[in-house]
């Protein structure tokens, strides 16, 4: 079987969810070719640079503009048929790709991509069954297309609402955002924290700190430094050289233990190592940190798409928010001191059990595949 999925990298979870089904289906069949693809640089480096800059101004220097437009483009078709005329009018450009991988099912984790293939389905250019992972914890119209043959969504909260889209309940599975299986290994946390460097039994809080802006994760890090609780402190740059430098200076003046790490291959294992983890929500980072059971204080969610993904998590008791203002310092103390209150999200966050999505995922291949190939045998069917 030839599985082609079909992403993009507006952010980075897009590409994490189709790398993790790719991962897994390799892992776990024999004969399987599964080919990851950037469909929007496959386009164009044009309409690439146009669609993932755009976003990424928008998100970025104008988040509250993004967030009208996000929201607005949920009610009114209007605005939603922007993405429908933008993705016919590329679409066909997909097919010198899509033929040349010759696929049984196609995978999308991107919208506008998934518009693209349903528009070649809808011609009659495409015939293979084509699944839509939606990768964040709300639904948006953006990802609804006439021609998907089944959505794997994040939740059992979104099925409803997508219902109320006009998507049939059949082609909706709750599955969960597909992450890489070293986020559901089991670990030592006290082992962890020895390895790393860290005081054992001592709190941990985890700052993802390589997507948030330079001024916003500084004041973060000082509120939350000032707390009167005790704990150490981890804090993760990413690729970031100027954060990473900006922070080497800041951590000597800091009244907290802190470690601070650049680039690493074992974020699982510090999520693991700590006992709260400071993030944006982003969908991917969400699922990752829900993977190793560790609750979230949220902070900076982009209007749209993360603030969805906030209030599902604090409406599952699994998150926090930290106020603009303050940068969360008396919000992550007073967590920290109340040990029954954390712990309780804890248990929210392992109660959310998506360990299976994969699997579910390649099941779910599997009957499509069968599907369609019984129909190529009785088209009449």
């Amino acid at each position: 079987m030839n599985i082609l999925i079909l992403t993009a990298a507006t952010g980075g979870g897009h590409l994490r969810a189709a790398r993790a089904v790719r991962s897994y289906v390799l892992e776990n069949t024999d004969g399987s070719s599964v080919e990851v693809e950037d469909a929007l640089k496959n386009i164009g480096a044009g309409v690439d640079k146009t669609i993932c800059d755009g976003y990424r101004i928008l998100a970025t220097k104008a988040p509250a503009l993004f967030g009208h437009f996000y929201r607005l483009s949920n009610r009114e078709s209007s605005l939603s048929d922007i993405v429908w005329r933008f993705s016919s009018s590329h679409a066909k450009k997909l097919l010198p790709l899509i033929r040349s991988h010759r696929p049984d099912i196609i995978i999308s984790t991107h919208p506008f991509v998934t518009e693209m293939v349903s528009y070649l389905k809808g011609g009659g250019l495409v015939s293979v069954p084509l699944i839509c992972i939606m990768t964040d914890y709300g639904p948006h119209k953006a990802w609804i297309a006439d021609h998907v043959d089944a959505y794997v969504v994040s939740n059992e909260d979104m099925v409803p609402k997508m219902e109320d889209m006009g998507v049939p309940n059949a082609k909706i599975y709750p599955f969960g955002i597909p992450v890489e299986n070293v986020f559901f290994t089991k670990s030592d946390k006290e082992t962890l924290q020895e390895r790393f460097g860290l005081t054992p039994k001592l709190p941990v809080v985890l700052i993802m700190a390589g997507s948030f802006g330079v001024s916003k994760v500084l004041r973060i890090y000082r509120q939350i430094s000032r707390s009167s609780a005790a704990f150490q402190i981890v804090v993760i740059t990413g690729r970031n050289k100027r954060l990473y430098s900006i922070f080497q200076k800041k951590i000597t003046e800091s009244p907290k233990k802190t470690k601070l790490v650049f680039f690493t291959n074992e974020v699982e294992n510090y999520m693991r190592a700590a006992d709260l983890l400071v993030t944006k929500p982003g969908g991917l980072t969400v699922s990752e940190a829900l993977a190793c059971n560790i609750p979230m204080a949220v902070f900076d969610a982009i209007p749209g798409q993360e603030e969805d993904n906030a209030d599902f998590l604090i409406s599952h008791h699994m998150a926090v928010k930290l106020g603009e203002n303050d940068g969360g310092g008396d919000v992550v103390g007073s967590l920290l001191k109340d040990s029954a209150e954390l712990n309780g999200m804890r248990s929210s966050c392992e109660g959310f059990d998506k360990s299976h999505s994969a699997a579910n995922i390649l099941s779910l291949i599997n009957i499509l595949y069968e599907n369609s190939k019984a129909m190529d045998k009785n088209p009449e069917c």
